[in-house]
């Protein structure tokens, strides 16, 4: 039997929380029009998600699975998340999408899941809004790479990262714009979509490797988007640090490479070959296939296609296998 096609990295928008962003986004969030003439989500000043319409429209994304021939779509809301305003405009936000997305996979039990997104700058808030999507079927939860400039193995969020352990639940991590955007010039050639966004993936998983977090989390399974990002390409630099600096070693016994096989990643990247060293580096068993539709560089029949295009014994496991397994679906 062929392997279900099971999408891992999509998004969705509702209007409620794209108004709510423009009233209580700013100063550092804004919306304004870019190059093309779509509006664009900008951060300092640099833009780095452009809402599009298919986010906001289930029906069209259900047309374009049946047309690519994916069989599930797993749904988040994309960057900047809900890490904005004080407690209670980000909780709202929370709030907002994972209600909508939980009504998609009421209404399409067969072809929708989803990643609850949480306001992790309020962890207490997190925690009961964790509560709260566990029991309205969320498969696991997104969390963007950096969350208001603090990394993901800041102490402050220590206890959501134990109550997501405990539930054994997947980890989307997501890049959004790194610290700093204004300071790197990225608001020319939009180059937080073109670079920004890997370099945060890359970063923040590296932090994680090195600061002991896939030892002291064994239940949970990471997901690094976008192909993990540049690690593949740099984790062998990262090995070379910790054979030669002693600072790679304050916190691991192990070598880096050596932490990938408990990571996972998507194949949200746009080459065959490129495809071809993620899966050599974290292994067959570990890439789910992931499209970022309906981003304006996402590509649900591309991405397929170069799964597709896979040696027989990754093909079907990319497809779908890995992530039946992982989200137990």
């Amino acid at each position: 039997m062929a392997s279900p096609v099971i999408d891992v990295h999509t998004h969705c928008l509702t209007e409620q929380w794209f108004s709510l962003l423009q009233q209580h986004g700013g100063p550092r969030y804004t919306v304004k029009q870019v190059s093309g003439g779509l509006r664009a989500i900008h951060l300092d000043g640099a833009p780095f998600m452009t809402p599009v319409p298919p986010m906001f429209d289930y029906d069209q994304r259900l047309e374009t699975m049946d047309k690519c021939g994916v069989d599930i779509c797993v749904v988040s809301l994309s960057c900047p998340n809900c890490y904005w305003g004080g407690p209670e405009v980000s909780l709202q936000a929370a709030r907002i999408m994972n209600d909508d997305m939980a009504a998609a996979q009421v209404a399409h039990p067969s072809r929708l899941r989803w990643f609850a997104s949480l306001p992790w700058q309020y962890p207490e808030l997190a925690l009961r809004e964790l509560e709260r999507c566990a029991g309205k079927g969320a498969s696991g939860v997104m969390v963007l790479a950096n969350v208001g400039g603090l990394s993901l193995t800041d102490p402050a969020f220590v206890p959501i990262w134990d109550a997501i352990d405990a539930r054994s639940m997947p980890v989307l991590i997501h890049p959004t714009a790194p610290p700093g955007v204004a300071d790197m010039d990225m608001s020319r050639f939009q180059l937080t979509a073109s670079i920004g966004f890997t370099f945060d993936t890359s970063l923040a998983v590296a932090r994680m490797i090195y600061d002991g977090f896939f030892d002291r989390y064994r239940n949970l399974r990471i997901i690094a988007a976008h192909g993990g990002g540049a690690l593949p390409y740099l984790v062998s630099r990262m090995d070379q640090c910790y054979d030669n600096i002693p600072a790679c070693r304050e916190k691991i016994a192990h070598r880096p490479s050596e932490y990938l096989s408990g990571i996972l990643a998507d194949s949200v990247v746009f080459a065959p070959e490129v495809l071809a060293l993620c899966v050599k580096v974290f292994g067959a068993d570990n890439v789910m296939y992931g499209s970022d539709y309906p981003h304006t560089i996402g590509d649900m029949p591309g991405c397929l296609a170069r799964v597709d295009a896979l040696p027989d014994g990754a093909r079907d496991k990319v497809r779908g296998r890995n992530a039946q397994r992982v989200f137990r679906f």
